[in-house]
């Protein structure tokens, strides 16, 4: 046996061979169905994702949609029968009137005011100006009881923005997004702004339900914006009046919304006529005597159940007027010649207070307090002169004839332009709708006279005059000090030709003064 040395190669196993082959396409068998179920893993949660989205975005589209319904709901619903303002000022509706019997006067404005509200003055908005306590607000509110508030909104305006975006809201109920709940399915609400933007936003809500009332045939809606003097007037605040015009003409033109501004003070005149095509002026002033005193004699028969005598009530309008205010305290006072004597008082008080001047003695630094002082009693003088001078300042049928005087006539007896305003709102002077500058009221112009009569009175005006035009003279004036000649110091001045050449030497100095004697 021969054996013969080499490689030894080992035959194939087939039983190994077949194992191998089974399990090769055990491994090409399985990776088929992981790669189907990851397929199907991809889509089964594409499809969760996107059914998500879907519920989301439905759930967000449709709250979206049913808010923006809600706002328009609700603030329609704010114009239905009853009115928080009524409410407030405990108004009755049906034949009950008001709780205070000021409000029982019918004054030649009211139906007028009625037919505005009732919604039978369309194409124009209006604006309700005069003094204070005359009874616009009270028209106003009898006029909304009528009709039990339907179609109206009330609100008061105030100096600050966010003050008024609030009462405006409570007024239209509309919640301005503060309730929405949108940033929930990741729906941006509006962004935080200012408050005249919000306002912006609550009109253009407004206009949208008048736009929907207007297709089912109902009047226009009213809305009232009350104690319009007191937005301030600055650049906020005449933005806010522009605005608001905006709205009234736009609204007027296409008889949607009927609004009606409600002053005391004629600044707010001024600011709209600018740009006023469509806006009607209703002046508002006091009550002629023959209607105060029948008024006056129905207070008082209500609260006390006596008959005033003629002569009486003649003596009372003559210390008060026609103020409905006034009437009203002293209807309800027991003692109603005391309570005259005082509101005169008070009014009197009121502008010393607020206007007394100093006189000569006074110091420069109370020199801008005393210019505005100086400025209102100079304008008193004036009025009272101009008393003086008028053939007739009592009618037996009118009453009281108040002197009054030109606003350019005013402006230029003060010799100032910008104080006539601040008169007005303190209630000192007042500016009717013809730019006509009188006394605030009947004691008010009382209490000019018996300033006026004061025994040097005249004197000490004209020494305040003549101290605040020292002072302003003393303000204009330089003084100027040579600090070297202090001390007996000297300057020396070379004189020389154009060639150079000296000319002489000059000496500059301060030579002392001589004294009187004193025997002479």
């Amino acid at each position: 046996m021969h054996f013969s040395q080499g490689s030894y190669q080992a035959a194939p196993n087939p039983l190994e061979q077949d194992a191998g082959d089974d399990g090769a396409r055990s491994n090409g068998n399985d990776s088929e169905p992981n790669f189907r179920s990851t397929i199907l893993k991809m889509m089964e949660t594409a499809a969760t994702t996107f059914a998500s989205i879907a519920v989301l975005g439905a759930a967000g589209y449709s709250y979206h949609r049913y808010y923006k319904y809600l706002i328009l709901e609700k603030m329609e619903n704010a114009f239905k029968p009853g009115d928080p303002a009524l409410e407030v000022a405990g108004v009755e509706s049906g034949k009950h009137q008001y709780h205070h019997e000021e409000h029982w006067v019918v004054r030649d404005e009211q139906p007028r005011i009625d037919r505005i509200i009732a919604g039978g003055a369309g194409g124009r908005y209006f604006l309700l100006i005069g003094e204070k306590g005359t009874g616009k607000t009270s028209m106003l509110l009898e006029a909304m009881r009528k009709i039990d508030g339907e179609g109206c909104a009330m609100f008061e305006a105030h100096g600050d923005l966010e003050i008024f975006r609030v009462r405006l809201g409570k007024a239209l109920d509309y919640e301005f997004h503060e309730d929405y709940i949108g940033s929930l399915f990741s729906i941006k609400g509006p962004r935080d702004t200012t408050p005249l933007l919000d306002i912006e936003r609550a009109f253009n809500k407004l206009e949208k339900v008048a736009l929907t009332r207007r297709r089912q045939g109902l009047p226009a809606l009213i809305l009232i914006i009350n104690s319009t003097h007191l937005v301030r007037d600055d650049h906020d605040g005449q933005d806010l009046l522009e605005m608001i015009q905006q709205r009234a003409e736009q609204w007027a033109a296409s008889n949607l919304v009927t609004t009606v501004l409600n002053s005391d003070d004629y600044w707010v005149y001024e600011r709209l006529k600018r740009y006023a095509t469509r806006m009607e002026v209703i002046p508002v002033s006091d009550l002629p005597k023959g209607r105060a005193m029948d008024a006056l004699r129905r207070y008082r028969r209500q609260y006390f159940g006596e008959e005033l005598s003629h002569e009486v009530l003649e003596e009372i309008y003559d210390k008060v007027g026609g103020r409905l205010s006034f009437l009203n305290r002293v209807a309800k006072a027991k003692d109603y010649m005391k309570l005259c004597d005082s509101i005169c008082e008070a009014e009197k008080r009121w502008f010393l207070n607020k206007c007394w001047i100093l006189g000569p003695e006074m110091d420069d630094d109370v020199m801008d307090e005393q210019k505005y002082s100086s400025a209102a009693m100079v304008l008193a003088k004036a009025l009272v002169d101009k008393e003086k001078e008028m053939e007739k300042t009592y009618d037996p049928e009118i009453g009281h004839i108040l002197p009054q005087i030109p606003l350019h006539k005013a402006r230029e007896i003060m010799t100032r332009a910008d104080f006539i305003q601040s008169y007005d709102h303190e209630n000192i002077f007042t500016i009717d709708s013809r730019a006509m500058v009188r006394a605030d009221s009947v004691p008010m112009q009382n209490a000019f006279r018996d300033i006026c009569s004061w025994e040097g009175f005249d004197k000490h005006l004209e020494g305040t005059l003549e101290r605040i035009g020292d002072i302003e003279s003393l303000g204009r004036t330089r003084e100027l000090t040579i600090k070297d000649l202090w001390n007996q110091g000297k300057y020396q001045l070379a004189m020389r030709d154009p060639k150079g050449r000296d000319n002489g030497v000059a000496e500059f100095s301060v030579v002392e003064g001589q004294k009187d004697d004193e025997d002479d």
